[in-house]
């Protein structure tokens, strides 16, 4: 390889200003090729030029040539292919990838070798090494002399020093005094090497004239000795002077040092006892605002809130190492704890005592609201309570069982304050919902109890529910009783009962919401804290009586909760706990006074509900409310179900005709009523889902009492109800109710036609017979002009058919049959014109249906009519007009 190098060297690269660093012998990867050389070369010449040149041998002779040149700049990544294993392949990355397969491990490490030092001396360019181990890179940098044939070249090439220009000027010189120093190198060489002799017999020779000034030199050394001696013998003497007053220096320094320590640990004694003076010291007026601090004033209060703030700043002052161990502060420490316990004392009993006076002020008060749907404001005892905020949070912070005993104390006050005067609400809403029905029935005369009303539910219920089912039973049978219809009468009564439950909402909403704000406010339940509650009584699952259990006290402090919005909701729950049963029994009530009640509810209750989840979606209200709403969905279903029943169970006279059948007028009101009640309410989905199981239930059952029909042909039962239906939902535009408008359009074209065809055959049913015949004889392949000659279908039994229908017999039959369509239809639809109508088109219809096949099969007959179509136009005419 050293060879084939310097061949390269001497006939390729030195012929252009290049050196050869380093150089590997591959082949193409994967391909049975002749071998090449890749060559790292640098250019003599500066700037310096890197790059990577492809040599193979000629094919003509025996020599090397150039066949592509790489710029090492233009390298992007080496890739050896395995870092631990020997692998003679590897690629290099440039404009595109070349793989190369190298005669050896060791060459290829060392061409990789030779890249990385010409990248990182020239380029300092980044080339991804891939696939190449550290070591062989770490050993690639120079730092003594390379193994390899290319890291040797390198260092050669670092010693190599251009000549300066008096050097330049010396060697040329030299060469023009011995002339034959081109032609004869050994004379020249010799003639240097005695002109180099005599040069180091002249520095002997001066070397040995120098001895005299040398001894010269010695002789003035010693005498700079002896001074030297004499210099440290008096400098010895000194330091032994220094010395006595080093020490000296010293017991004074250790003095200064013992005041300055003194003087430091009196100056810390002073900030310890200052520290403690400032904060353990509570002023004699906080004392004494602790001690015996009125309780009743607003500036008793103020003082009385300062005092307990200035006494828990000093109970929390954070004492320092060793202070607890002072008498004094167990003094001062034992003194706070005492005027904590006397003050927290005092308080608890005078707040107990402000709810025993506040609720005694409040029960006088009840009287003036029993006649009245209102509930009694609670601000003024709300106002008076905010005052001592400050000093519950105080409470608190120091006497967590007085404080807790004080929570436990206002909500069983407040539950039963609340449970009096939301008990006697909700019976004057109760009264008032059932005076509604009790006027209706003394008006109208309706059976039922008129009894006094006792308050509770179920006598509520046997009141109402008689009356109640009996005015949407009977409505039809007392529009002519009194000055007001039955119609009008519910309208009304349930116009007062959506007012009484809107009245109730939201007399209960701001009750609420004002306790709830008060709670946080006063208990200091507004910051997120994990914390043990004061009352731990969380609502047992409901009985079958739907009233809640209370949990055992003994089991009430075992309860943690995850935050103080928690609490607030526990405290709500045991003061408001008869809210929700009230609630369902008002709804139960209203619901069994008129089931249609559910709706109106629904829509309030869903408005209520929506506005306390925008004000708080985890309040009392809002979570209560929604399980209110849960009842009032389902009595809307169970009403949606009650309707749907009653029109499975609809029966109808079979002696008279049928008309517009009940469950469709029903359903006719209930939309009108719906669409009024929920014309902007939230939850208009479920009364949108209630539409479609209401108008499926009329189409069954409408087709259903058709087919059971005996009075009133099928097609007519089918056509006046689903008329009325399409009009209903084409003046209502129910937009969900698209489709079902749509079906019931085309039933009632369907049926309408249907019927239409059914009567016209029978005025002129042997004509009809006739050309039925004809017709089947053309079906059976029997040429239309050949018709004539069948014996049956001659002209002489067309002309005997045709005579049996003069005009007179025509009109006769029609009048008979105007006749019997009044006696099918109902007057409510007034369906008799239209139907009428439609006759007629019917009928000329067939006229010229007739017309056309004696035209075609009796060709040239001249047989006609006994009648014209003008003829027919005014039969029709005359016996609309007539009747």
């Amino acid at each position: 390889m050293t060879a084939i190098k310097h061949a390269l060297q001497r006939d390729i690269f030195t012929p252009n200003d290049e050196r050869l660093l380093g150089i590997v012998n591959v082949c193409k990867a994967g391909k049975k090729k002749k071998n090449c050389f890749l060559c790292a070369t640098v250019s003599t010449e500066r700037p310096v030029q890197v790059k990577v040149v492809k040599v193979k041998k000629s094919d003509k002779g025996d020599f090397y040539k150039r066949q592509q040149t790489w710029e090492l700049r233009d390298l992007t990544e080496v890739d050896a292919k395995d870092a631990n294993k020997e692998n003679p392949e590897f690629d290099l990355h440039f404009e595109k990838v070349y793989r190369w397969l190298a005669s050896s491990t060791a060459e290829k490490n060392s061409f990789i070798s030779c890249i990385w030092k010409l990248n990182q001396r020239y380029l300092r360019k980044k080339v991804e090494f891939v696939n190449v181990s550290s070591q062989l890179l770490e050993e690639s940098v120079p730092s003594g002399e390379s193994q390899s044939v290319a890291g040797g070249d390198e260092d050669a090439l670092d010693d190599y020093q251009e000549l300066s220009t008096r050097e330049e000027q010396d060697i040329e010189g030299m060469m023009e005094v011995c002339e034959y120093a081109i032609s004869n190198a050994e004379a020249f060489a010799e003639q240097l090497s005695k002109e180099l002799q005599v040069l180091d017999g002249a520095n002997i020779q001066s070397i040995m004239a120098s001895e005299k000034q040398v001894n010269i030199l010695m002789q003035l050394l010693d005498e700079a000795l002896g001074e030297v001696d004499t210099i440290e013998g008096k400098l010895s003497s000194y330091e032994e002077m220094l010395q006595s007053v080093k020490d000296q220096m010293d017991q004074i320094s250790q003095s200064n040092r013992l005041i300055q320590i003194s003087n430091t640990n009196n100056g810390k004694l002073l900030d310890e006892i200052q520290f403690l003076v400032n904060y353990m010291d509570l002023s004699k007026g906080h004392i004494r605002a602790l001690q015996d601090g009125d309780l009743t004033s607003p500036k008793g209060i103020e003082a009385c809130i300062n005092a307990s703030e200035a006494l828990l700043q000093c109970m929390n002052v954070a004492l320092r190492p060793g202070h607890d161990k002072l008498s004094a502060v167990k003094q001062q420490q034992l003194l706070f704890a005492d005027l904590r316990d006397t003050f927290a004392r005092r308080l608890t009993n005078h707040l107990n005592n402000v709810f025993v006076h506040q609720g005694h002020d409040q029960s006088s008060t009840l009287s003036q609201h029993t006649a009245e749907l209102t509930l009694p404001k609670h601000n003024p005892l709300h106002r008076d309570l905010l005052r001592y905020a400050k000093l519950m949070e105080w409470l608190k912070n120091t006497h967590r069982e007085k404080y807790e005993g004080l929570s436990r104390t206002y909500v069983d006050y407040m539950s039963r304050l609340y449970e009096r005067e939301i008990k006697d609400f909700f019976e004057i809403a109760k009264i008032k919902m059932a005076g509604t029905t009790k006027e209706a029935k003394g008006k109208f005369g309706l059976h039922g109890s008129s009894g006094k009303l006792t308050g509770s539910t179920s006598s509520l219920n046997k009141l109402t529910v008689q009356g109640s089912n009996s005015r949407r039973s009977q409505s039809s049978s007392l529009l002519d009783m009194g000055n007001m219809s039955a119609s009008d009468l519910d309208v009304a009564d349930r116009t007062k009962f959506d007012k009484i439950f809107e009245q109730v909402l939201s007399e209960l909403e701001p009750l609420c919401l004002a306790e709830q704000d008060f709670i946080s406010k006063f208990f200091k339940l507004q910051q997120h804290l994990t914390v043990t509650p004061p009352l731990a009584q969380p609502e047992a699952e409901e009985t079958d009586g739907g009233m809640s259990s209370r949990v055992p006290p003994q089991a009430e402090h075992r309860h943690s909760f995850s935050s103080e919005k928690d609490l607030v909701r526990l405290m709500m729950n045991k003061i408001f706990q008869s809210i929700e049963t009230e609630l369902n029994s008002l709804i139960a009530l209203g619901d069994k006074i008129d089931s249609f009640n559910s709706l109106y509810m629904l829509v309030k209750m869903s408005h209520h509900v929506w506005t306390a989840e925008n004000v708080d979606p985890a309040s009392y209200l809002s979570t209560t409310l929604g399980n209110v709403l849960v009842t009032v969905k389902r009595n809307f279903d169970k009403c949606i179900s009650g309707q749907i029943r009653q029109m499975e169970e609809e029966k109808i006279s079979k002696k008279s005709k049928v008309g517009i059948l009940p469950f469709v007028t029903r359903f006719e009101e209930f939309a009108e009523l719906a669409e009024t009640i929920f014309r902007n309410a939230e939850r208009r989905g479920d009364l949108d889902k209630a539409y479609v199981k209401l108008i499926r239930a009329v189409f069954m059952n409408v087709e259903k009492v058709a087919n059971e029909s005996q009075k009133t042909p099928r097609d007519v039962v089918m056509m006046e109800n689903f008329h009325h239906i399409f009009s209903t939902l084409s003046r209502l535009k129910i937009s969900c109710l698209d489709t079902e408008r749509r079906e019931a359009k085309h039933k009632y074209t369907d049926h309408l036609q249907s019927y239409v065809i059914n009567s016209l055959g029978q005025p002129l049913e042997k004509l009809n017979h006739f050309f039925e015949g004809v017709e089947a004889r053309v079906a059976q392949g029997v040429r239309e002009e050949e018709v004539s000659y069948q014996l049956a279908f001659n002209k002489q039994e067309l002309r005997k058919v045709i005579k049996e229908y003069p005009g007179k017999e025509v009109k006769k039959g029609l009048d008979n049959l105007y006749k019997k369509v009044d006696k099918h239809l109902c007057e409510e639809e007034s369906l008799l014109q239209v139907v009428w109508h439609s006759m007629q088109d019917e009928f000329i219809r067939q006229y010229k249906h007739f017309e056309d096949l004696i035209g075609r099969c009796y060709p040239g007959s001249g047989i006609t009519m006994e009648f014209t179509i003008q003829d027919m136009l005014e039969y029709f005419s005359s016996i609309a007009q007539s009747h």
